[in-house]
């Protein structure tokens, strides 16, 4: 627990390098991890000292809220409440995304269905704008717009600096059902139903998501929370959790297992690492089963090209990189996938429904009405001299169409207009105007479309 005393030290130095920064500088974040995926320019500036604003300030058990800076990461943030019997109401599927990172930037999980998205257990946020102030905004006070178009804004409005958010109480264990659907109509219906009872077989459903392992072959997996004392599954050794879907109809894990059962393996990515392997999974250290190690060997493979080496002896013309999470509503679910698999043909895929409960412009979805988040990451052949972003802007396109929605987490390849439609440029500008007069921090377009 870093305390309030180490936190305003912590301000203290993050402003003494904005000042040092000049004038005229422009503005960045000095972090040494991301969990972005699409390309950004290189800096030769100095970014903001946040080295300090890793932790949680205080947790106050009995209002169920915690007080947390804003590049402190989920895993920690987890470990400080859970030793209060208490976890944030969304926790995103991996370890080191961050708490100001998902508010700004829009995470998601399994209780979305329930409990909406992370930024909307936001109570109140010290936002560091482009004009160096730090400005307390919450729902209801004198920047109530900068707290709503916060969200999806990227840091092109500021810097969660601290946040409250609200908290739930913990179980000891959670258990699951994995339930078999024949096709996308069927897991739609179950989403609706569940979304209006909040059960499924008369059985309460805290959380669930979905694997699309075939368009005939898919799974909700509806998470029970429960104070029991069960035998529990261990994932993070040789058994694999994505697969145990398939496997197995019941299961039960901790609540620290469950939070992070997609983190181990990156959900089923670290097969491409040959992590899956029973004697690589072996070999490989425990510690380094886990997203982040994984994010950086694939930093690694774009500086040395060996997966192209590795392509041009298979005979592989081109690759384009498919790595992106949509939402479209929930209705339009079966179309989505259908078209998905005649021009993509990338499976797995997660799925896992939400909705909001109040209107967020930047990323404008309607309250009250049920979406499905697609998850779909890796690549796909291309033909040789394809354009940049071929299937990717295929994808955009039919998104948009079913009236949906793209995260910004990757590359975005929109033309100007469209953005501006999906995104409330107008807003965002109007917002900068206010907090950004010198367009210190970069634009939501620049930073999601032109990698600035």
């Amino acid at each position: 627990m870093q305390g309030w005393s180490q936190h305003e030290q912590a301000v203290a130095t993050l402003l003494a390098s904005w000042e040092a920064l000049g004038p005229d500088a422009p503005v960045r974040l000095a972090k040494k991890t991301s969990n972005l995926f699409r390309p950004r320019r290189r800096h030769e500036a100095p970014g903001l000292d946040v080295s300090g604003l890793d932790g949680v300030i205080a947790i106050d058990p009995h209002a169920r809220t915690a007080d947390v800076q804003g590049v402190c990461t989920y895993e920690r943030l987890v470990d400080e409440t859970l030793a209060h019997g208490l976890i944030p109401t969304v926790v995103p599927q991996l370890r080191t995304i961050t708490l100001g990172g998902a508010v700004t930037g829009l995470g998601i999980e399994s209780t979305s269905l329930r409990l909406g998205l992370p930024h909307e257990a936001v109570l109140e946020m010290d936002i560091l704008t482009g004009d160096g102030r730090i400005v307390p905004a919450t729902a209801d006070n004198e920047h109530a717009e900068l707290f709503a178009a916060f969200p999806n804004s990227y840091g092109s409005l500021g810097y969660a600096v601290r946040l409250r958010i609200a908290l739930e109480p913990a179980p000891r264990q959670v258990r699951l059902r994995h339930v078999r659907f024949d096709g996308a109509s069927a897991v739609a219906k179950a989403i609706a139903q569940i979304a209006e009872s909040g059960r499924w077989d008369g059985v309460e459903v805290d959380a669930v998501d979905g694997t699309a392992f075939s368009p005939d072959e898919i799974y909700l997996t509806l998470a029970e929370f429960a104070d029991t004392d069960l035998p529990t599954s261990d994932y993070t050794g040789q058994d694999v959790y994505y697969r145990s879907i398939q496997r197995r109809r019941e299961d039960v894990l901790t609540i620290h297992d469950y939070l992070w059962r997609w983190d181990t393996d990156w959900f089923w990515c670290s097969a491409a690492f040959g992590a899956q392997h029973p004697v690589v999974r072996r070999l490989w250290p425990r510690r380094w089963r886990r997203s982040d190690v994984y994010h950086r060997l694939v930093g690694l493979d774009s500086r040395i090209g060996l997966s192209r080496v590795l392509d041009r002896v298979k005979g592989v013309a081109q690759r384009e990189r498919v790595i992106q999470d949509i939402e479209v509503p929930l209705d339009r679910l079966e179309d989505f996938l259908t078209w998905f698999d005649r021009e993509v043909g990338m499976r797995p895929v997660w799925l896992c429904p939400l909705r909001t409960r109040r209107a967020w412009p930047t990323y404008p979805l309607t309250p009250g009405e049920v979406y499905v988040n697609v998850g779909f990451w890796g690549t796909v052949e291309v033909p040789a001299g394809s354009e940049p972003g071929l299937v990717n802007r295929r994808i955009e396109a039919e998104v948009h169409r079913l009236g949906g929605h793209k995260s910004l987490y990757s590359e975005a390849f929109y033309d100007r207009a469209t953005f501006d439609t999906l995104y409330d440029t107008a807003g965002l500008d109007r917002l900068r105007e206010r907090y950004d007069p010198r367009s210190r921090l970069t634009t939501l377009y620049d930073k999601a479309v032109r990698n600035s």
